[in-house]
């Protein structure tokens, strides 16, 4: 079977910074991930095998002299010596530990240096997104002459709603093509239209961004803090990755990932001065509408001017849905809009995948006997994950209640 993932940079953007501030700020520290199918699919048999033999095959993919040369001229916020980092980088199978049960379903684990295995995430994910479709027979059905034709009607739609938006859909994309094909539609219909508010202003993967010249987007994920917590406790990783990417970064990227253990406890932590130096919020779970309001009241509270704060919305998206909170956001602050599978994964009869990569587990550095267990909470109880006692535990000291589910 033909390797899957070919292109070093084929990856989101928030894997490169990311895993730059951890070297900056947490080089000795080790992490485990687990892969979580949150459809608990039946994989076809030999699928682990086939999935191995494509992690192994990722260890020849390395970063090209025209990838370093793109990132270093639209990635200006990331320091040089970064790259040479990149240039010796090597995927090692060792990380990656995959089984399949007599059922069928699959199991994925990770461990290793956070700052190597931190970068396997998205490309493992996209390999088995593409594999199975692959496996099933469902690759016949993905017809890319009429994905073209809906994904520049809907950078249509939203152009003329005034929706500033880009593609977030590496993860979860049916395959590569799917991907390239909704970005160039969306490049195209972009340069093509003379009118409309809005912008496609570029996509979460780097690779693409590189081939058809467009601004590589996207800052951190839920990861980040996740890792933080397991380190120092949850009540206070907001303000320490807060600090953390403000002296990595000195003020770029300054969108802010804020619902990892949900709004309550990262508005104690936003500060006026974090405030102030961070341009914008995220929205990535919750209700969008909802989410919008608590955090327009917080910066008025704050004696900020919401109106001048990018607020960007990623909440499992379409373009109706984006249409809508745009209106709703309009006055209030600079909305736009990240959307994923809804561009990527977007075809009559194939139903997309819902999966997910999270951190378990996080140990300062090497020397540590045991690892500190972690979780994501989210304003989305269905998206919990993690150990259920590491949930309740972290629920338990944000003071914040404990579904029964989870009392059991």
């Amino acid at each position: 079977m033909r390797q899957i993932i070919s292109h070093f940079t084929d990856d989101d953007l928030y894997k490169f910074t990311m895993c730059c501030a951890v070297i900056e700020n947490y080089p000795r520290t080790r992490v485990k991930y687990k892969f979580n199918d949150r459809d608990n699919t039946v994989y076809p048999p030999g699928f682990a095998d086939e999935l191995h033999r494509q992690i192994e095959m990722l260890e020849n993919v390395v970063i090209t002299d025209d990838e370093v040369e793109f990132m270093r001229r639209r990635c200006r916020y990331i320091p040089a010596w970064f790259y040479s980092f990149l240039k010796g980088f090597r995927y090692k199978r060792e990380w990656v530990r995959v089984e399949q049960d007599k059922e069928g379903h699959l199991s994925v684990e990770f461990e290793g240096c956070w700052s190597c295995t931190i970068l396997l995430e998205v490309k493992v994910l996209a390999i088995i997104s593409e594999l199975y479709y692959m496996m099933t027979g469902e690759s016949a059905m993905l017809d890319y002459d009429a994905h073209y034709r809906r994904s520049a009607e809907k950078a249509r739609r939203l152009i003329e709603a005034g929706c500033v938006f880009s593609d977030l859909g590496t993860r979860r994309r049916a395959s590569f093509e799917a991907q390239d094909v909704a970005v160039r539609a969306m490049k195209e219909c972009r340069d093509s239209m003379s009118s409309g508010a809005g912008r496609f202003i570029g996509t979460s993967n780097v690779y693409l961004a590189m081939k058809y010249d467009l601004t590589p987007v996207g800052t951190m994920a839920h990861e980040l803090v996740c890792a933080v917590a397991g380190m120092y406790g949850p009540q206070m990783a907001n303000h320490l990755v807060m600090e953390m990417w403000a002296r990595t970064y000195r003020g770029a990227l300054g969108t802010f990932l804020y619902d990892t253990y949900g709004w309550r406890i990262f508005s104690l932590n936003f500060s006026e001065d974090y405030a102030n130096m961070f341009k914008g919020l995220r929205v990535d779970s919750g209700d969008n509408y909802r989410e919008l309001d608590m955090i327009v009241e917080k910066y008025r509270s704050l004696n900020i001017d919401p109106r001048g704060k990018q607020i960007v919305f990623s909440n499992g998206l379409d373009v109706d849905e984006a249409i809508a909170v745009n209106n709703y956001a309009r006055g209030k602050c600079i909305p736009s809009f990240g959307i994923g599978t809804h561009f990527t994964n977007d075809f009559p009869g194939v139903k997309p995948m819902n999966i997910v990569v999270k951190l378990l587990a996080v140990k300062i550095t090497e020397s540590w006997p045991f690892y500190c267990l972690t979780c994501k909470l989210s304003e989305d109880h269905g998206k919990y994950t993690g150990d259920p006692r590491t949930v309740r535990r972290f629920l338990e000291a944000l003071d914040l209640p404990v579904p029964e589910e989870i009392q059991k």
